[in-house]
C-alpha cells in the first residue's frame, strides 16, 4: 500500500474509535464530489416536486367546482366525458327524482365551454360559462348571495378574478364598482361583480350568468336539457349509508339516460377523465419516473467512483476481520447521508418554484406534507438503490491484493 492509503486508513481507523460513521468521513473527504451528488440529488427531487405537482394540480384545478357544489348527489347525461363536455339531459328527470323519498330539493346547472373576448386586450381566449338559477345559487363561495341580485338583469355576468390572465385593469374597475364591457361567444355583456375559483387545464376561467342570459348567449340550448343536476338530501339521508341508499333508489326509478353521482363520486369521475382519456397525466407520471432514474444514475456514478477509490482500504479491513456486511453498511450509510442532505435544497428551490408557477399560470401548486414524505422515501429508495448497484464494486476488495 502506499503511504497515502496506509494514513487515510489510519484516519478511518481514528474514526471508528471514536464512533464517527466512516461513510461520513469518506463523503466529506471528497467535497468537490460531494456537492456535485448533492446537486444531482437535488435536481431529481425538484424534477420529481415539480411533475407530482403538476399532476396533483391537475385535478385539483379541474374539479374545482365539483368541490364547491352545494349538493349531495349530481345528475348527468349518461355519455358526459367530463365538466366541459356534460352534454345534456332531460329536465323531467329532476323533477322525477324530487319525488323519491330522502330528497330535499333540485337545482339546475347549464356548463358551456365558449370564446370570449378579454376585457383587457380584446384577445379570444377559452372561458366556462355557467348557467345557474340566482335566487338559489348552486355554489358554495363566500359572499356569492350579495351579487346575485345583479344577474337577474339581462347580459350581466360575474367574473373569475383568479383566471389566468392579464385583467389586473378590468379587476380593478369591477371592484371599483364599474361595469365592464365584453363579449362572450359573439354576445355583448356586462361584468358587474366578481368571485373567486381559479383556472384550470381545461379553461382560463370561468363566469356566472342567469338562465336567461345563458340562452341569450347560447339559443341552441334548450332550457329542457341541463348539463347538471343537483339534488340536495334531507338532513337524515346525507349520512353515507342514507345517501346510498337514496343513489340506489334513483338508479332504479330513473331510466338509464342519466348518470347518477355522489358528489364525491362526481370529483372522482372528472379525475378519472384527465387520467384515462389524456396523456397530461401520463407526462407528469413519467416525467417522475425519469426524475427517479436520473437520480437513481447520478448518485450510483458517485458511490460507485467512491468505492473503486478506497478498495485497497475496504481490502484492508477485511483483511483486518471486517465482514463483507460491514462494507456493504458503509456504502447504505453514504446513501442515507446523501439521501438526507440532497432532499433538503431541493425542497427548499421547489417551494420558490411552486410559487412562481401559481403567481404565473394561477394553478393550485401547493406544497402538501404528504408529497414533501413522498418525495423524501422516493429519494431514499433511490440512493439505496444506487448504493445496492455500487455495493457490487466491494467484490473486488481482495485482502490477497495488498501483497
Amino acid at each position: 500500500m502506499t503511504n497515502g492509503a496506509i494514513a487515510r486508513l489510519q484516519q478511518l481507523h481514528r474514526g471508528l474509535r471514536r464512533r464517527t460513521p466512516l461513510g461520513w468521513l469518506q463523503l466529506r473527504r471528497d467535497l468537490g464530489r460531494l456537492a456535485v451528488a448533492l446537486m444531482g440529488i437535488a435536481f431529481a427531487d425538484i424534477l420529481m416536486f415539480m411533475q407530482l405537482g403538476f399532476r396533483s394540480a391537475l385535478y385539483d384545478s379541474n374539479t374545482r367546482i365539483h368541490r364547491i357544489i352545494t349538493g349531495d348527489i349530481v345528475l348527468m347525461s349518461r355519455q358526459a366525458r367530463n365538466l366541459i363536455d356534460l352534454g345534456s339531459f332531460p329536465r323531467r328527470r329532476l323533477y322525477q327524482a324530487r319525488g323519491i323519498e330522502g330528497v330535499k330539493g333540485i337545482n339546475l346547472v347549464y356548463v358551456n365551454l365558449s370564446r370570449w373576448k378579454r376585457p383587457d386586450s380584446h384577445q379570444e381566449t377559452a372561458i366556462l360559462v355557467l348557467g345557474i338559477d340566482p335566487s338559489r345559487p348552486p355554489l358554495e363561495l363566500p359572499g356569492l348571495d350579495r351579487a346575485m341580485p345583479t344577474l337577474k338583469l339581462s347580459d350581466r355576468v360575474l367574473f373569475d378574478r383568479q383566471s389566468r390572465g392579464p385583467y389586473s385593469a378590468a379587476i380593478s374597475q369591477i371592484e371599483g364598482g364599474e361595469a365592464v364591457i365584453t363579449e362572450i361567444n359573439g354576445h355583448q355583456i356586462r361584468i358587474m361583480g366578481t368571485y373567486g375559483i381559479g383556472a384550470s387545464f381545461a379553461a382560463d376561467g370561468n363566469v356566472l350568468v342567469s338562465h336567461r342570459t345563458f340562452f341569450r348567449m347560447f339559443p341552441q340550448r334548450s332550457a329542457g336539457a341541463p348539463s347538471l343536476g343537483i339534488i340536495t338530501l334531507a338532513e337524515p339521508f346525507r349520512l353515507p349509508s342514507q345517501r346510498d341508499r337514496v343513489i340506489a333508489n334513483l338508479r332504479q326509478r330513473l331510466p338509464q339516460d342519466v348518470k347518477i353521482l355522489s358528489k364525491d363520486d362526481f370529483i372522482a369521475f372528472e379525475k378519472q377523465y384527465w387520467t384515462d382519456n389524456t396523456a397530461v397525466a401520463f407526462v407528469f407520471t413519467l416525467g417522475t419516473i425519469m426524475g427517479f432514474v436520473v437520480g437513481a444514475i447520478i448518485v450510483y456514478q458517485i458511490l460507485a467512483t467512491d468505492a473503486s477509490d478506497h478498495l485497497p482500504e475496504y481490502a484492508t479491513l477485511k483483511a483486518m476481520g471486517f465482514r463483507h456486511r460491514y462494507l456493504l453498511g458503509v456504502i447504505f450509510e453514504e446513501s442515507i447521508i446523501l439521501a438526507a442532505i440532497g432532499f433538503v435544497p431541493g425542497l427548499g428551490v421547489t417551494l420558490g418554484l411552486y410559487t412562481l408557477t401559481r403567481r404565473a399560470t394561477n394553478l393550485p401548486m401547493l406544497m402538501t406534507v404528504s408529497r414533501a414524505l413522498m418525495v423524501l422515501l422516493l429519494t431514499v429508495a433511490m440512493c439505496v438503490i444506487s448504493g445496492v448497484i455500487a455495493a457490487r464494486r466491494l467484490e473486488a476488495a481482495d485482502p490477497a491484493d495488498l501483497f
